[in-house]
């Protein structure tokens, strides 16, 4: 199938490489869970409380730090920001 400018199957690779990256971005968050939890916060050295570390393995930041480090995420791509046709008329 055919997509105004596009050749055939761009769409489905477009859509293969979202999703791989967002494999990718969800895979590279859970990678601190093969490392042991930590008793004191990375960043502030404030105690992490046992609940915490029995909950998320891996654990490195308490629970400020880890609010204020999510709040600061990098915008991630919507689905056509390849520079299909669709996402240059948005």
């Amino acid at each position: 199938m055919a997509g105004g400018w596009s050749r055939d199957g761009a769409v489905n690779e477009q859509i293969e490489a979202s999703i791989a990256d967002e494999l990718a971005r969800m895979q590279a968050g859970s990678r601190g869970a093969s490392r042991p939890s930590r008793t004191h916060c990375a960043e502030c050295d404030e105690p992490i409380p046992e609940k915490r570390r029995a909950a998320i393995p891996g654990v490195q930041l308490c629970i400020d730090c880890q609010s204020e480090r999510d709040s600061r995420t990098a915008p991630r791509g919507g689905i056509n920001r390849r520079g299909s046709k669709d996402s240059q008329l948005k």
